[in-house]
């Protein structure tokens, strides 16, 4: 095997260490979710579900809206310094919402914890530690361990309810964000720095949205993201109504999760060459909009939903690694942190318009709502990724 095709010890090391950040951040983040609600049922104005809502999606907008700003922060103060501000942010944050008497003091501690806006600095760090042949791969390994992150929390969330309750679970939310300083401490290596450039934060904002191929990408992530959450809106119910349990649900889950790993691993082994990488992006696209035209004649048999749950993950896999090597190919060098706050951004935004847009839609039009919905977003992204220019590795950075 080549050394072209083979990650180095310090690309593996690197990997591994700013993947094990985002687990370790994401898993505190994703295990509250399960449990959260009922909870907030004890809590001095728990009972309102809006404010149940605002402080579940709190978390997502303070992210939206300050991923742009760590983004600039790490291009001219170095990408390390900007993740250490951010965990402690964190971790503030959890420790608040562990202490909070009320439902009030829980959204101003999941305020602070979206107030940590690292994702732009980890995946710039990590564009920064690997080469163009290998980035997908680490990128890769970052979206997988965020999607076992996810399943991790499904299984663990009513466990961790009981023994340690909420506040407890909000409290290990805190620790682990401490967990992933030292992480970052002790096993990422140092990235090369970039000389700072002052005055230049707005010319690159405004350049990083003017790019037609960036915009692309840009509208893909909000895609992704939107379609997650309004899907996750309508799958629980429609689980249900296949008969099986809530506290059941991590049983298709886990296994969906786990197969779309493996099954995700051809694309992205084969992303480092330009050509296959766009033809795989599309046809990622283009599985995920067939998957939701069919999901209307799905619904009632268990076994077909955990098919279409394959066929959803496998491809959104796929686009997780995809989209942030792209990013960070097509961005210029000097504001590639300023390119990945404005992606991340849009990422955490789609995340709250789906979320939003889901519940309303299914409310109403149930699943028919929610599969127009999503069907748009994907048509129009399918359209605009025919458009898609992968450029060639650059030489020397094999």
């Amino acid at each position: 095997m080549s050394s072209r095709s083979k990650m180095t010890p310090l690309e593996l090391r690197a990997s591994i260490g700013l993947s094990g950040i985002f687990g370790l951040r994401l898993l505190g983040m994703f295990v509250i979710l399960p449990v959260f609600a009922i909870y907030a049922e004890q809590l001095p104005g728990g009972n309102d579900l809006t404010l149940v809502g605002i402080a579940i999606g709190a978390y997502g907008l303070t992210q939206a809206i300050l991923q742009i700003p760590f983004g600039w922060w790490s291009d001219r103060y170095g990408r390390k310094p900007v993740v250490y501000a951010g965990l402690v942010i964190f971790a503030i944050g959890s420790f608040i919402a562990a202490l909070a008497p009320n439902i009030y003091i829980v959204i101003l501690g999941r305020i602070l914890q979206g107030a940590g806006a690292i994702s732009a600095a980890v995946i710039a760090m990590t564009a920064d530690l690997t080469r163009e042949s290998q980035r997908a791969k680490a990128m890769a390994m970052i979206g997988s361990t965020i999607g076992a992150s996810f399943a991790l929390s499904l299984i663990a969330s009513p466990w961790l309810s009981r023994v340690i309750g909420v506040p407890g679970i909000f409290a290990l939310t805190g620790v682990l964000a401490l967990g992933a300083i030292i992480v970052m401490w002790r096993f990422v290596p140092d990235a090369p720095e970039l000389p700072p450039a002052p005055g230049r934060a707005l010319k690159d904002f405004w350049g990083v949205l003017k790019d037609p191929q960036l915009a692309r990408l840009n509208w893909g992530i909000f895609a992704l993201h939107a379609v997650l959450m309004a899907l996750f809106i309508m799958v629980p119910f429609s689980l249900r109504a296949a008969d099986l349990p809530l506290v059941d649900h991590w049983m298709v889950y886990l296994p969906v999760i786990l197969g779309s790993f493996v099954l995700m691993l051809p694309p992205i082994m084969q992303a480092g060459e330009p050509a296959l990488l766009r033809r795989w992006f599309i046809a990622a696209v283009a599985m995920l909009l067939a998957g939701h035209l069919a999901f209307p004649w799905l619904t009632g048999n268990l076994w077909l939903l955990s098919l279409f749950l394959l066929v959803f993950f496998t491809p959104f896999n796929v686009l997780e690694a995809m989209l942030p090597t792209l990013t960070t190919r097509l961005s210029p060098a000097h504001a590639k942190g300023t390119a990945l706050g404005v992606y991340s951004s849009i990422q955490f935004f789609g995340t709250f318009v789906g979320a939003a847009a889901g519940g309303f839609l299914y409310h109403h039009w149930g699943v028919s709502g929610v599969i127009v919905f999503d069907g748009v977003l994907l048509a129009i992204w399918l359209i605009l990724a025919f458009g898609l220019r992968v450029p060639a590795l650059p030489s020397g950075r094999v």
